[in-house]
């Protein structure tokens, strides 16, 4: 089954509504792949990420009622984890306000070279190691297309607040990249 509304998809919902524990696990084993890829996104790893889409498939079977089949599941799936991913961050946020030094780089010609060559799972790591607050912003910034407006509104901070974070997180992520660079010079030599 894929998360394209199709007559299974609505019977699985239909029992989820009736309170199915069995059509409940149907759900979440065949949106596990697509929940976890936007879990995983807003979190420092993969603990988590499971935190995050527990609580998220909380929301959903809660609220399965709410669901109009006019709308994607998809689309209606991934508004509830993107938003249990704000309130994850929120409920966190004492924790997460403790921010790292970040030093001001020369671009790398190379670093787009290196870019090119990481696969999705590397970069997700890279974002992953951004501090929670800089991790949210560009997650929802450069991922989820949020406008600044947004992002400000969902996180209770100021607009400048989340231009200020996303640059952050770019200028970090850029750190990471030069490193990565240095390393693999280092490793097989250069040229």
């Amino acid at each position: 089954m894929n998360l394209h509304d199709s007559p299974k998809l609505k019977k699985i919902i239909d029992q989820c509504c009736q309170g199915q524990s069995q059509a409940q696990y149907e759900l979440f084993k065949h949106t596990y792949p697509y929940a976890m890829g936007i879990c995983a996104r807003f979190s420092s790893g993969p603990e988590e990420a499971k935190e995050i889409l527990n609580d998220g498939f909380l929301k959903v079977f809660t609220q399965i009622k709410r669901y109009s089949p006019d709308l994607s599941f998809a689309g209606w799936l991934r508004k509830i984890l993107i938003n249990t991913a704000i309130d994850h961050y929120r409920k966190n946020k004492k924790y997460n306000d403790q921010h790292v030094e970040i030093v001001q780089e020369v671009d790398r010609p190379d670093a787009e070279k290196t870019l090119s060559q990481l696969h999705a799972e590397d970069i997700l790591k890279l974002v992953q190691c951004l501090p929670p607050a800089y991790r949210m912003v560009f997650t929802l910034y450069v991922v989820e297309a949020f406008s600044h407006k947004e992002i400000a509104e969902k996180l209770g901070i100021s607009i400048g607040t989340s231009k200020s974070n996303l640059s952050k997180a770019r200028l970090k992520l850029q750190q990471a990249l030069a490193t990565i660079t240095n390393s693999t010079h280092q490793t097989y030599g250069k040229g």
